[in-house]
């Protein structure tokens, strides 16, 4: 999936947006709904990394407090020609990491507890080049678009089911609760088909700035064994922002299916891989700490 064909799907999710506006209120309905969505983009712009990173209790280390591990960050950013992001740390024994930021001069990663613990220093490199990777390719900012907007045809899809639709429309309240069905299934659909999207991105533009793809597979795997067997409880408190972590961190995933957010690690192993054997991503064969 090219970029082109992203920006396609953010433009039909907000086409999608514009149109249950339109069912519920009319033109006016579709004129609020387009500034709602402008207003709640522009908040999320500027403040979805401080929401996302507070949420889950995440806390800002420096190279004195986390010296190996700001340092290694430090070392991929460079490779990968990126500004040094700012670092943080979230105490759960749950291994996973996620970036955020609105752009690579305001971005951040965040590692947990649980993957600094149970991650060889290799297999933390490769973790944190794919976060790199998703800062690179402003997937973050994707993302937190995407979200915005199905949230907010979430909500306005509950309006219409509670209030009713647009009199002046032929559906009339049929169309409400089509709209109330429908259009939060489409906005999920769209929102899932490009964070998988953006994981097999990651995966490989991170293996390039590791310099071996075999530190992420390995790490994959591990943390698809421990996504399921430790609870991450403030995701499960915020799942909208399941679709920002490495793997997904709640338990009701389990295939490579049109309705999860991340494709399946079996999948995301087996790409690395033969991204290995064809010696794409391999740069080097020692780790980052030298």
């Amino acid at each position: 999936m090219s970029f082109a064909r992203v920006a396609l799907l953010l433009a039909a999710m907000t086409g999608l947006f514009l149109a249950v506006g339109y069912l519920i209120g009319g033109a006016g309905g579709m004129t609020i709904a387009l500034l709602i969505a402008l207003g709640m983009n522009g908040f999320a712009y500027w403040n979805s990394d401080k929401v996302v990173l507070s949420m889950h209790g995440a806390r800002q280390v420096t190279e004195r407090e986390a010296p190996e591990f700001v340092g290694l960050v430090r070392d991929l950013a460079r490779r990968a020609d990126l500004p040094m992001p700012k670092v943080y740390i979230i105490n759960t024994a749950q291994p996973n990491a996620f970036a955020t930021g609105r752009d690579p001069q305001n971005a951040a990663v965040a590692a947990t507890t649980g993957l600094l613990n149970m991650m060889n220093r290799d297999e933390v490199a490769g973790v944190m080049a794919h976060e790199l990777a998703h800062i690179k390719n402003r997937d973050t900012l994707t993302m937190t678009i995407t979200a915005t907007i199905a949230g907010a045809i979430g909500m306005l899809a509950n309006f219409a089911f509670f209030f009713g639709g647009n009199r002046e429309s032929p559906l009339g309240m049929i169309g409400a609760i089509l709209v109330a069905i429908l259009a939060p299934f489409a906005a999920m659909i769209v929102q899932m088909a490009i964070s998988r999207h953006n994981e097999y991105g990651a995966d490989a533009e991170g293996a390039r700035i590791a310099g071996n793809p075999e530190w992420l597979a390995s790490a994959l795997l591990k943390l698809e064994q421990g996504s399921r067997s430790i609870d991450n409880h403030a995701a499960e408190r915020n799942p909208a922002t399941a679709h920002l972590f490495i793997v997904n961190p709640l338990h009701a995933h389990r295939h490579d299916s049109l309705f999860s957010t991340h494709p399946a690690t079996a999948n995301r192993v087996r790409a690395l891989r033969e991204l290995a054997a064809s010696g794409a991503g391999a740069r080097r064969q020692t780790g980052p700490w030298g």
